[in-house]
């Protein structure tokens, strides 16, 4: 595939109209023919660093699997896939992950992708069903390949690799760096690009609390901590990171009895929850994430003012993830630590100063914004148009009254405002979307 035409296809299809310079280093290192390791923070655009260099190295499609993108997470493989989907041309990608339909999968598979984007679990399970073969695979991309690396995903990795005989490329990226690289992973003198330097710059562009709890357990504390730094308009998009899924579960139970908009975020969760809390926090109408290190990497979250935590991160590596959420790009960002009557910071948390809070202060932690869900998705021929459309022209709602939309296999995803959802809700009953009768509802997940 021509430079060229990829670059149109990041301008009209994701609005780059011009590389970084990390990418556009990637570019010119990709064709040295060397591997190569990529560092750099978190929301630097390392999809699109390395994408573009792939889809250059691609042969015309051949019937047979080119490439192969390894991610740690179910979301971080959706996303990959979605951003090569865009800007992939004449190849066709195809993603695999735990938690998605094996039916659709294997129907996807039925013609064989030039690209497959998975997590390393689900990859294999097709591999040993004999469902794709993925010997002719002449590129191997492991996207926080920190991650991937790690303990429990180490055999599957390494399982995958014995079938990839013909690698001629390895490309591994991360925001932060690996101490040692495992023997069946083959790497050979690889170009290591290090951009993490900039995270100095990040850190600039952070301001890092501490906050005292005077007790142990410390959900009054983080209430009274969100209603101090939320307005009246309503609480600005907040992470919350606990280091436990039940504590995730305890958490946000906590903060849904004290009125507050959040939703919950953890690797128990089936696909669907998770799906459906990432767009309802992406789209404002629940500001709050409760979420376990799982939503620290990889996951294309805008706008992220604050991020508390809850539980104090067990390595230098969580901490760095974690505040990588926020103070994307130019914007700037607070966290904040919570500190139990025990508890005292780690020798690599640097604290600027101390969060005094304000008794008495009542912060809207509500969103004037309410998501509905829709029982039918892609699979079922609806899109993004015909969703607002029907919405539109159907339930009588000004267009402006209409957030995001995501569309997902067998279902969809509508934000809007809180007004106006009783009465799409019961338009529904009686109107047809593209000649079809579709459940609509408030999102259960939530």
């Amino acid at each position: 595939m021509k430079e060229k035409e990829i670059r149109e296809l990041l301008a009209s299809r994701e609005g780059i109209a011009t590389l970084n310079p990390m990418q556009e280093q990637m570019l010119r290192t990709s064709a040295e023919k060397r591997d190569i390791i990529l560092l750099s923070p978190t929301g630097s655009g390392k999809t699109v660093a390395f994408g573009v260099p792939l889809l250059k190295m691609l042969k015309d499609p051949t019937g047979r699997v080119q490439a192969v993108v390894i991610a740690p997470s179910r979301e971080l493989v959706t996303q990959i896939a979605g951003v090569l989907r865009n800007i992939s041309g004449p190849f066709r990608v195809v993603s695999l992950y735990g938690g998605h339909n094996v039916d659709d999968e294997v129907n996807s598979l039925s013609v064989v992708p030039d690209i497959i984007v998975a997590t390393p679990g689900r990859l294999l399970d097709h591999i040993k069903r004999r469902n794709i073969d993925v010997l002719p695979t002449r590129i191997l991309v492991l996207d926080e390949f920190d991650k991937s690396l790690e303990l429990g995903f180490e055999d599957d990795m390494a399982a995958i690799l014995r079938h990839m005989k013909n690698l001629g490329r390895v490309i591994l990226t991360s925001a932060t760096d690996a101490p040692s690289l495992p023997d069946f992973l083959p790497v050979r003198d690889p170009a290591v690009l290090d951009y993490l330097e900039s995270n100095r710059a990040l850190r600039h562009r952070l301001r890092v609390r501490s906050v005292r709890s005077d007790g142990r357990d410390k959900l009054d504390t983080l209430l009274r901590l969100l209603r101090s730094i939320s307005g009246a308009e309503g609480a600005d998009r907040t992470i919350i990171f606990v280091n436990h899924r039940e504590s995730a579960e305890r958490v946000a139970e906590f903060l849904r009895k004290a009125g507050a908009a959040c939703v919950l975020y953890h690797g128990a969760l089936d696909q669907r929850r998770r799906e459906s809390a990432l767009q309802a926090f992406n789209s404002g109408a629940r500001p709050i994430l409760v979420a376990t290190d799982l939503a620290a990497r990889g996951l294309d979250i805008e706008g992220v003012r604050n991020v508390v935590h809850y539980h104090l991160p067990l390595t230098p590596a969580a901490y760095t993830h974690r505040n990588g959420r926020t103070a994307r790009v130019a914007s700037e960002g607070d966290v904040y630590l919570l500190l139990g009557p025990d508890e005292e910071l780690r020798e690599y948390m640097e604290v600027d100063s101390p969060y005094a809070l304000t008794e008495g202060v009542e912060g809207n932690l509500k969103s004037p914004d309410e998501v509905l869900c829709i029982s039918a998705g892609r699979r079922e021929k609806l899109s993004r148009g015909d969703i607002l459309g029907y919405i539109v022209k159907e339930c009588g709602v000004d267009a402006s009254e209409v957030g995001k939309i995501a569309v997902f296999d067998h279902y969809s995803l509508v934000t809007l405002r809180r007004t106006v959802a009783p009465a799409v809700i019961e338009a529904s009953r009686q109107k047809k979307i593209k000649g079809e009768k579709r459940r609509i509802g408030y999102l259960d997940a939530v």
